[in-house]
């Protein structure tokens, strides 16, 4: 999937490395939940083992700026066990404040309710998290609750519905 500055791909064994380093960063995963990775190893395993696509039809991508051809972060959808389909992305700090994670993030939404029919997608993020919570606003969803993520205890939920969705 392409935006104007974006290229957004299935993970490829070779972002291992980007993936690694993107985890590293205490800045960038402070508010997931998600430990880092311990190596670069590790970051191959869960690669080799990452079967979303293949198991729900859709994942989270890769993102690949256009003019540099580099990994920036990754962007896309994840269908929880409870059956909730979230819209996720995380980028390198370098690359904050570029409007990288809306313009991935809105392609990702109209690919999930123009391709693959969804009718509901959420969004989740601590309340500490402003700037994602402030994307998930810029991309129409609004606050739906306050509950529990992956052991955070203060995070927000927001909701968009296909009906709507305006691209």
């Amino acid at each position: 999937m392409e935006t104007n500055r974006l290229l957004l791909r299935e993970f490829q064994l070779s972002d291992a490395n980007d993936m690694f380093h993107l985890n590293e960063d205490w800045d960038v995963i402070k508010y997931t939940g998600d430990p880092p990775f311990a190596s670069k190893e590790d970051a191959l395993e869960f690669l080799k083992n990452y079967d979303d696509y293949r198991k729900n039809g859709m994942g989270r991508w890769a993102v690949i700026t256009k003019d540099t051809n580099n990994f920036i972060g990754w962007c896309g959808l994840k269908r929880h066990d409870d059956g909730m389909i979230d819209i996720g992305f995380r980028f390198f700090k370098k690359d904050w404040g570029h409007g990288y994670a809306t313009e991935a993030a809105k392609a990702t939404l109209q690919y999930g309710f123009e391709t693959l029919k969804i009718i509901q997608i959420i969004g989740r993020a601590t309340k500490a998290n402003v700037a994602s919570v402030r994307v998930l606003e810029k991309l129409g969803m609004t606050y739906w609750k306050d509950d529990v993520c992956k052991g955070l205890d203060d995070a927000v939920y927001y909701e968009i519905k296909k009906t709507l969705y305006h691209s």
